[in-house]
């Protein structure tokens, strides 16, 4: 649980003399915003980011980022996909041309809530399983995240919002197996905080999101099968998303979903980076092994 400073009007008092200070609620982290411009819509943790925000907030119009079309029911024109490829800068900067000018448009005022959420990794030792597949992940995972940030941000700046980064928690030690992609996310963690800084007074924030496990497509896509780590532990895409409005609502920079995740991390920070390879190293390739036995 998070506890943040009372709001002036939104004390709960207990007793006569005691006051207890309110967490807002998800609900809460998105009043303020009527539009929310989202990458990666089309499943796992960007459609819940839809579909619970929709929720919670029945104003919020919705444009989606995405090379596949979201498959979210009951929307109507609250929710406009734009076909683009992130991983190519042109149709990035396409599609947030697209974008600017329809919010112009339809929405104009009221704050902005960007989510760069799309990303995927691969389990292999570099460069498997090709050279290409490895600098498409650093262009979806890296480039894209900063070029779509870097385009809309006078949009931002002008009518205020928030900036959310989906990262990992895979963004706190080094990955073997995984180099490439728990480093795009250690760029997205650092970055985004490093950002949130510059931006104070803007009257635009931004929110770190590092998951763990998710059951998702994430792991399909990075070659695993059925009965993977994920199935067996991962949390829920609605559950992350939740962590991640609950700790928007709550002011901060920074959220590890699920107290799993929280604790892993916690222990392997004070843990010295090349031994944090190593014992990565270890964990990761024995999954590999196991995952090629199937």
């Amino acid at each position: 649980m998070v506890w943040v400073k009372p709001r002036t009007g939104r004390n709960l008092s207990v007793g006569k003399n005691s006051i207890l200070p309110v967490v807002p609620s998800p609900r809460e982290a998105l009043h303020s915003f009527t539009a929310v411009v989202i990458t990666g819509g089309s499943s796992g943790i960007g459609k819940s980011f839809i579909e619970l925000c929709g929720k919670l907030n029945a104003e919020l119009v919705f444009c989606n980022l995405s090379r596949r079309e979201p498959g979210v029911k009951n929307f109507g024109k609250r929710l406009n996909h734009f076909a683009c490829d992130l991983s190519r800068p042109a149709e990035v900067a396409r599609a947030a041309g697209e974008v600017e000018a329809f919010l112009r448009r339809v929405v104009p005022t009221g704050g902005v809530l960007l989510i760069n959420n799309s990303g995927f990794g691969t389990l292999a030792a570099f460069p498997e399983p090709n050279l290409a597949r490895q600098l498409e992940m650093i262009d979806l995972n890296v480039r894209a995240v900063v070029e779509l940030t870097g385009l809309l941000l006078p949009l931002l700046r002008e009518r205020g919002g928030a900036i959310v980064n989906v990262a990992s928690t895979a963004a706190f030690q080094p990955t073997p197996s995984m180099a490439a992609y728990g480093a795009t996310k250690a760029f997205v963690l650092h970055w985004s905080l490093a950002l949130g800084v510059e931006l104070r007074g803007s009257g635009v924030r931004t929110l770190a999101v590092c998951p763990g496990t998710t059951r998702t497509e994430f792991f399909r896509t990075a070659g695993l099968q059925e009965g993977n780590l994920a199935d067996a532990f991962g949390m829920s895409c609605e559950a992350v998303v939740m962590a991640a409005l609950r700790a928007l609502a709550a002011g901060r920079s920074q959220v590890v979903t699920g107290w799993k995740n929280k604790l892993q991390t916690f222990a392997s920070s004070p843990v010295p980076k090349p031994l944090a390879a190593r014992v990565a190293g270890v964990v990761l390739a024995a999954y590999r092994q196991k995952q090629a036995k199937r």
